[in-house]
């Protein structure tokens, strides 16, 4: 076969969108879940509008409320602490990373119930002690509080959580 009949294959080029065109489909984009602005201004950029065109449409959208970072970080805290059992240490460094300010993050914490909080330590803690293999009891007391500062508790919390179930 000669190198004439082989067929062509070009990337496929992307879409550029107006600010016109790409207004409805940032809007179902931000109706669907909650975003943050990064997430926002990115996919902007994507289809083809400039960093002022992005933020233009991302004041727009924040104007009428498609947008907002502070509701994005009380979704965040609500999803990750009821559904993950994250702790406040994760939460807060996973909201940093996407670029929420300290106002908006202070907001979303406000979002933990003290009690359940407490409630999926100890949840945490007695799955983790009955799935340990570790024998020797300081080293396995060592991995359930690191496991514990791994999924984000504070470690005087750990170590109440371990008095109370009568591990420490």
């Amino acid at each position: 076969m000669s190198k004439r009949n082989l067929p062509v294959f070009s990337p496929k080029k992307k879409k550029v969108y107006t600010i016109k065109e790409a207004l409805p489909k940032i809007a179902s984009y931000c109706a669907y879940q909650e975003r943050t602005q990064n997430e926002v201004r990115a996919k902007l950029l994507d289809y083809g509008l400039d960093l002022e065109e992005a933020d233009e449409v991302i004041i727009r959208l924040t104007q009428e409320k498609l947008l907002d970072e502070e509701r994005y970080a009380q979704s965040f805290v609500r999803g990750k602490y009821g559904l993950k059992r994250w702790g406040r240490r994760k939460i807060q460094l996973g909201l940093k990373a996407k670029g929420i300010s300290d106002y908006c993050i202070r907001k979303g914490l406000q979002e933990i119930d003290p009690d359940q909080y407490w409630e999926n330590l100890l949840h945490l803690l007695e799955k983790k002690n009955a799935t340990e293999k570790e024998s020797n009891p300081l080293a396995r007391r060592q991995k359930i509080q690191y496991f514990l500062q791994s999924k984000g508790y504070e470690m005087d919390l750990v170590q109440d959580a371990m008095r109370e179930l009568g591990m420490g």
